[in-house]
């Protein structure tokens, strides 16, 4: 029968099977997916708090948070009481020291003393000595520092007085020098203040003052008054005042603990005695030159002391900064967690409420 067909037909049959073949082979290599229609858009997911997300992310966040205030807390109640271990083991030589001078200021009685350290003279210039810490974190410290230093040094220069300034700390340093005050020198507050330390700065004075390049020079610092309080204080280091020497108390902090809590005990003390040398004794050198040596070393834990005190204020500051942090951490942590709660109850409840739903309508 194909041979009564003309070739036009059979080329036409031909195509025809190649085009069926064709077409299964594809059916066969391609997806199932590529027969069928679009796929209907699906909503973006919705973040759920109430079974976790963000919001209980953020109460972990707040927690880890709080964990790292209390531990600069403790660390900063440690380090306070090293530095009142260290005030009590200089105290001894500095008793000594003011006792020593009280015994020879008896011994000279009502001699002229010429003694350079107590010399007064006109003030013309005026060298700031100013304390402050290192690093933030500790309240308003740091601040107090410079604006005692800033309203001091306008108050000198309205006198006609010129000022310079020798910053002890990293914060006050920045402050001035922001603002285009240039230092003859500068120091970093370390963390335990050394004796060597304090001589560096005190030659550094002394020298100033002798040679005569400042008129006076007086120490910007922080009183400690309490693990809540601190006060900045102003006093004259040069020129020395006798009378300031013989009349100086003491006074001492001591940080126990009290009902679990940490507290300060404060206990005064009165200015040495003066020591008594027997009328018969022989000065190898003269009193006055003996004066002149102890002065120096006078100076030296004057600031020694001013020194860890400043230390001490910071660290109660610091420790007072992150139990307020920890504090606010804690109370932050609970809201959050009440809402948490709120929305994640919220949550159930609309599910069970659909589930009912269902149910009713199945059943009707």
């Amino acid at each position: 029968r194909l041979a009564c067909v003309g070739p036009e037909v059979l080329l036409a049959v031909t195509v025809a099977m190649g085009s069926a073949k064709l077409l299964v082979a594809l059916a066969l290599a391609a997806p199932a997916a590529a027969f069928m229609g679009p796929a209907p858009a699906r909503s973006p997911a919705t973040v759920v708090f109430g079974k976790g997300g963000e919001l209980r992310d953020r109460i972990a966040t707040v927690g880890n948070t709080q964990k790292i205030t209390e531990a600069m807390r403790l660390v900063a109640a440690a380090k306070v009481r090293r530095a009142q271990e260290a005030v009590l083991q200089t105290r001894p030589f500095s008793e000594t020291l003011q006792s020593v001078f009280l015994g020879l200021i008896d011994q000279l009685g009502k001699e002229p003393i010429d003694i350079p350290l107590l010399e007064t003279r006109e003030v013309k210039k005026v060298t700031l000595l100013a304390i402050s810490g290192d690093r933030g974190l500790c309240g308003s410290y740091n601040t107090y520092i410079i604006k005692k230093t800033e309203a001091r040094k306008k108050e000198l220069e309205a006198q006609g007085i010129e000022v310079e300034i020798v910053p002890v700390g990293t914060k006050v340093g920045g402050y001035f020098r922001r603002r285009g005050v240039e230092f003859p020198s500068e120091y970093n507050c370390p963390q335990v203040p050394s004796a060597e330390f304090a001589s560096t700065i005190s030659n550094e004075m002394l020298n100033k003052f002798l040679d005569g390049e400042t008129d006076k020079v007086e120490l910007i610092y922080t009183q400690f008054v309490s693990l809540i309080a601190s006060a900045p204080k102003l006093k004259t280091l040069l020129p020395l005042s006798a009378t300031g020497i013989e009349t100086e108390g003491d006074e001492m902090f001591e940080l126990t603990t009290e009902d679990g809590e940490l507290a300060v005990e404060t206990s005064s003390f009165e200015p040495a005695e003066a020591k008594v040398f027997p009328k018969d004794t022989i000065f190898e050198q003269d009193p006055v030159a003996i004066l002149n040596g102890i002065l120096p070393l006078y100076l030296d834990g004057q600031i020694l002391r001013s020194l860890q005190e400043a230390v001490a204020s910071e660290l109660a500051s610091r420790m007072q900064s992150m139990q307020s942090a920890s504090d606010n951490a804690k109370d932050l942590k609970k809201t959050l967690s009440q809402t948490y709660n709120r929305i994640r109850q919220a949550s159930v409840t609309q599910e069970i409420l659909e589930i009912v739903a269902g149910a009713s309508a199945a059943s009707g």
